[in-house]
């Protein structure tokens, strides 16, 4: 299959990406395609909702959780296919002091937010992006903010003061050294942060009630490679899978049942918040959704599949020994089944067999992903929403370099056959 093939979404990936600095971006950009795409935004607050067949709808919490549906002419069908992913990814979150002076220079204090390669973020152009709450006449109003020039930097120790770095590794202090160096001393030393998001919003500081704030990349993702055959750009984990997910549900216009897209944040710190795959909310989504429809919940939901896609180690020409080869998969030949015989991932034998068959029908290849049995394997959504729906749940993921750097890559083929096999999906295929 020509490479060309399967490039037409790879522009709009990093597009998506690009855009989505932050989860609260990320909330945002999908709710601008899903109202762009004709669906409706319900709120939670509502005393019932109105939804019909044929209809699209969303609803979001948090502002950077989002979950999607589309009901089918026969919303009592199949009951609920459901793709699911999240938009946090890992790296730093500002502290609320918003910096200290060290020497003559304002120094950014943050905090490590999941499993980030801290490494990978020193020496590069870095900036911020995130929501900010203010006080206004109207009460507390929230306000996206990205400064999309370099802002932050985390500079290294020169060698000659470091002399151990390439035997030993770069290593931070998580309080004493990890932190942002951000511009000489402004007046009010103390919270420089502050004082910038007040000339940026216009706003007079006193009035910046909180914020949240993550350190992201300024660098636009890529194609590389000769061919240009790779991708590279931040967040890849998960944003490419929530992309994927979003463009495959916006694609079919009769689904088979109900059709679900999730977008759950903090999936890198665990889930266990009001907003993540742990929360309710997807519960919550479906009984009000069968309430509307007069269907009976547990009957729908006996007749549900969930795919949680979240991305997956690929195969590494340099670190071999890091894998299980006979189940290692590789970039551009296709999603892989991720399979953990403790369900860290929540396929098995049945769903393995499903996603197989589902990827054949679509003429995508398939793979299989087994972490190696000596490191401790990592976990997904995809247990966490099996065991509180009761439904039939099958992890895959595209598979990439680098995950949980700042600067991670994957190949261009694969996200092309991952949003194809999910419209598959989505249709009943």
């Amino acid at each position: 299959m020509a490479l060309d093939s399967h490039c037409a979404d790879v522009d709009d990936l990093l597009r998506f990406v690009d855009a989505s600095p932050s989860p609260w971006h990320a909330g945002e950009v999908m709710r601008g395609r899903l109202i762009a795409a004709g669906s409706v935004e319900l709120s939670e607050s509502d005393a019932a909702w109105c939804v019909e067949p044929g209809g699209r709808y969303f609803v979001r919490r948090g502002e950077s959780s989002v979950i999607a549906f589309h009901v089918g002419q026969r919303p009592d069908c199949t009951g609920f296919r459901m793709v699911a992913g999240h938009t946090d990814s890992p790296g730093f979150r500002v502290k609320p002091s918003g910096g200290r002076c060290q020497g003559g220079h304002a120094v950014v204090g943050a905090e490590v937010y999941g499993g980030p390669i801290t490494a990978t973020f020193s020496d590069r152009d870095l900036t911020l992006a995130g929501r900010v709450f203010t006080e206004s006449e109207g009460g507390t109003e929230s306000t996206l903010v990205h400064a999309n020039e370099p802002l932050l930097r985390l500079p290294n120790a020169a060698i000659h003061l470091n002399r151990s770095v390439n035997t030993d590794g770069l290593r931070y202090d998580m309080q004493s050294e990890l932190g942002f160096v951000f511009g000489r001393t402004p007046d009010d030393a103390s919270e420089p942060v502050t004082a910038w998001l007040g000339d940026r919003l216009d706003t007079p500081r006193e009035s910046i009630l909180g914020w949240d704030l993550a350190v992201a990349d300024t660098q636009p993702g890529c194609r590389f490679g000769p061919g240009n055959e790779y991708i590279a750009n931040g967040q890849l984990d998960n944003l490419a899978s929530c992309h994927a997910g979003l463009n495959a549900f916006l694609a079919v216009d009769d689904p088979d049942g109900i059709a679900v897209f999730a977008a759950f944040d903090h999936e890198e710190i665990g889930s266990e918040t009001y907003k993540g795959a742990a929360s309710p909310f997807l519960q919550d989504v479906i009984a009000r959704v069968c309430d509307a429809l007069d269907i009976t919940k547990y009957r729908a939901l006996a007749d549900s599949m969930l795919l949680s896609v979240d991305m997956t180690h690929a195969w590494h020409p340099l670190f071999t020994s890091y894998y299980d080869e006979a189940n290692a998969p590789l970039v551009n030949r296709g999603p892989a089944i991720k399979i953990n015989a403790k369900q860290r991932y929540a396929s098995d034998a049945a769903g393995e067999a499903y996603f197989a068959s589902l990827c054949d029908r679509a003429g995508v290849p398939v793979q299989r992903y087994i972490h190696h049995g000596n490191i401790p394997c990592g976990t997904t959504i995809g247990p966490l929403v099996a065991a509180r729906l009761g439904v039939p749940t099958i992890d895959i993921g595209n598979p990439m370099w680098a995950m949980h750097s700042a600067r991670e890559s994957a190949g261009t083929q694969d996200h092309g056959f991952m949003t194809r096999v999910l419209r598959a999906f989505y249709r009943n295929d």
